[in-house]
């Protein structure tokens, strides 16, 4: 008996094993079946599209596809014009797989906000340049503009406006500056008077400049003949500086020196061998070189340059007379062509 017992003793050991293997086969078997259920789980429960929608679309969210609309590429107008004829301006335009747009440019005037010109293109090739053919008689006044586009294609789609791509720019017009009037050509000198010397016969009498320095014969102000308060100017002024040497343009003798504050300030006559008197005024003061019935010979110092008188600036007031100085039936005649003469030698 007791080795009967020992001999089931042993054996149960081994049935024992085996149940403890199914029970771990059973534990096994339910863990897969529960780790593929999680799994199933954390895909969200839904299943994915089983291919990938166009246009970025996903988890079924679907959206059109994209619209290309025609842009202007180029658009040339000028900053500034002048009133008149409107400027040139080319303009451009492009969309992909499409061979024309329906084109209009329009100029709106931005005070009233007004169109001011409307130009009807038609329908133009695209990835082309083109000039705005302008009405004919069209012009724009001064003023601020915006010149824009505008189009579409076969398919309505109109044109896209962006920052870099308006399709809009800024014309100001301003008006015309005038042309500057010319100023009247100065008179030529006239010709001498039958019976008065010539200024080449001065020249071959030894005739000089009367301004012994750098000078001018200033503008139409400074002409015989221009126009003055009362009178005319009776003399050709020479512009110098203050000081230059005043000569005898001839020999002859000092008729007279005065001094007029509200005119010639110091001055003196000479009356020349060949009959011509010559008045030298705006002498500085105290500079006078000479004295009533002096003789002088061409070259002789008469005075020095200044502004004494009715004077603003350093020059020689001078002077030539037919008939003798301020006498009865005397005048002056233009010195310039004799002034000219002396001063080029010929």
């Amino acid at each position: 008996m007791a080795a009967d017992v020992n001999r089931v003793r042993g054996i149960r050991p081994a049935a024992s094993t085996l149940a403890a293997r199914a029970l771990a086969a059973s534990i096994a078997a339910a863990a897969l079946v529960l780790a593929a259920s999680a799994h199933a789980s954390s895909s969200g429960g839904v299943q994915s599209p089983s291919a990938t929608l166009a246009g970025g679309s996903e988890y079924g969210a679907s959206r059109a596809s994209a619209v290309v609309d025609p842009v202007v590429t180029s658009l040339s107008v000028p900053s500034t014009s002048l009133a008149g004829r409107p400027p040139r301006v080319t303009l451009r335009l492009d969309e992909p797989h499409v061979a024309t747009v329906d084109v209009t440019v329009a100029v709106h005037d931005l005070t009233t906000r007004r169109a001011t010109l409307v130009v009807q293109l038609g329908w133009i090739r695209t990835g082309r340049s083109i000039t705005v053919l302008w009405p004919r008689g069209a012009t724009l006044p001064v003023g601020s503009y915006h010149v824009s586009v505008s189009a579409h294609d076969h398919a309505s789609h109109s044109l896209a406006r962006t920052a870099h791509s308006s399709g809009v720019a800024t014309l100001t017009v301003l008006a015309p500056t005038p042309a500057p009037t010319p100023s009247a050509p100065s008179p030529p000198p006239s010709a001498p008077e039958p019976g008065v010397p010539t200024p080449a016969q001065t020249l071959a009498a030894g005739a000089v400049f009367p301004v012994a320095g750098a000078h001018s014969f200033g503008g139409p102000e400074n002409r015989y003949g221009a126009p003055r308060a009362g009178h005319i100017h009776e003399g050709q002024d020479v512009l110098t500086t203050e000081g230059t040497p005043v000569v005898a343009p001839l020999a002859g003798t000092i008729s007279w020196t005065s001094y007029q504050a509200s005119g010639a300030g110091y001055y003196a006559v000479e009356h020349s061998a060949l009959g011509l008197d010559f008045m030298f005024a705006h002498c500085a003061a105290g500079s006078l070189a000479v004295s009533a019935g002096q003789a002088v010979v061409p070259g002789s110092p008469i005075c020095q340059a200044g502004q004494t008188g009715d004077a603003t600036t350093p020059h020689l007031h001078f002077e030539i007379w037919v008939g003798g100085w301020q006498a009865p039936g005397g005048h002056s005649i233009d010195p310039l062509a004799y002034l000219e003469a002396w001063e080029h030698g010929s």
